[in-house]
């Protein structure tokens, strides 16, 4: 699905639910069973190599679950994850031939976190960090292989003179020096695939386009796949533009529209796909003049029991009763690999969607003249 032409395939999802069970106090969970929130519903998606991906969505939509899906990291559900042809889940449970081993699985699929600084150990040196993933992966490396390839990583990183970085500690770097850390580590392992979790949120915004810049870079010379996961529209249209990859855009667990930054920003198909666009004030200056957004409410469904048909027909200005009642395919079958897709009804013309009657506060009129 959205697949761009002529690549090889890294990793492959196909019907992917991730579900988790719901918080509950002391008493609820005596009584009853516990409630499930379904994070991932039902994605299909391809990763191929020397690929971006930039998937965004409001906070709680799924998409840092499903990258880390897509990593290897979070067990689905239902649907299977497959990297280079082998199941990631039965390499890791030892069924079947597995003729990929798990290990080599978890060595190619990479994450780089939002706060580094939590995810590196803060006492020890940044070397220590980075020589514990060779010692254990690469045992038959010298000392001073291991620290050559370290100190190379740094320098290409730009934190030079790499010795010196190299014997601080987390604390004594900044927090972009501490994301450059992460990165290095990541890279270390020479991976198909790294899934950078708001890797640039919390940066100064003078850091963001250099740290992306440096990512392109980095993509371009060891030819990673980058999936990047950001609740800010523009860095991901800027990263995903520069790379030649692609955009998802993801409302309660559900990929509603992918393809080319430019085809699915400038000319959004699905309507959840407007309303991040109009949030996003540097990317639609105009649309700011609007008093209020492009929705019908603000208020999101509770994920524990999403609404049925297209989920997001709850808040859609467009909708009609059809939506109510019929899921929309993302995707054609006659599309080419890489076209852009979205989830709406109102991509074919022929869908009984157009003959159906519009919800409370849809005015049909404007809806017909769309339509022409």
């Amino acid at each position: 699905m959205s697949t761009p032409a002529g690549d090889d395939v890294v990793v492959s999802l196909e019907d992917v639910c991730v579900d988790f069970e719901k918080e509950q106090g002391l008493v609820d969970s005596l009584f009853g069973e516990p409630e499930r929130v379904q994070a991932v519903s039902d994605v299909s998606i391809d990763v191929p190599e020397n690929d971006v991906l930039a998937l965004v969505g409001e906070s709680g939509c799924g998409k840092t679950t499903l990258g880390k899906t897509i990593i290897g990291v979070q067990r689905p559900t239902e649907g299977s994850v497959e990297y280079r042809g082998q199941d990631v889940w039965d390499a890791k449970d030892g069924r079947d031939d597995v003729e990929v081993p798990f290990g080599d699985i978890r060595r190619s699929l990479q994450m780089i976190h939002q706060d580094p600084g939590a995810a590196l150990n803060p006492n020890r040196k940044v070397l220590t960090t980075l020589e514990a993933p060779l010692k254990r992966w690469e045992s038959d490396l010298s000392t001073e292989d291991r620290r050559a390839r370290i100190f190379a990583l740094l320098d290409r990183v730009g934190m030079d003179p790499p010795e010196d970085y190299a014997h601080r500690f987390p604390h004594q770097l900044s927090g972009g020096e501490q994301q450059r850390v992460a990165l290095v580590r990541a890279l270390l392992m020479n991976p198909d695939v790294i899934l950078a979790d708001e890797a640039v949120s919390a940066l100064d915004v003078s850091l963001r386009v250099e740290t992306m810049d440096l990512l392109l870079e980095l993509q371009e010379q060891f030819g990673t796949s980058f999936v990047f996961i950001s609740h800010n529209l523009s860095n991901a249209r800027y990263l995903a533009k520069e790379a030649g990859g692609r955009i998802g855009i993801m409302y309660l667990g559900e990929i509603v529209e992918i393809g080319p930054p430019e085809e699915v920003l400038n000319d959004p198909q699905h309507p959840y796909s407007k309303v991040l666009r109009w949030a996003t004030a540097d990317l639609d200056p105009s649309a700011q003049r609007m008093a209020d957004p492009p929705v019908r409410s603000i208020d999101i469904p509770d994920p524990v029991d999403p609404p049925s048909g297209c989920r997001f027909h709850t808040r859609c200005p467009e909708a009609r009763e059809v939506c109510t009642t019929d899921a929309p395919d993302l995707g054609d079958d006659d599309a080419a690999p890489g076209d852009r897709c979205a989830a709406c009804h109102r991509t074919d013309p022929h869908h009984e969607y157009w003959q159906s009657e519009p919800l409370d506060g849809v005015e049909s009129t404007d809806l017909e003249a769309v339509n022409d």
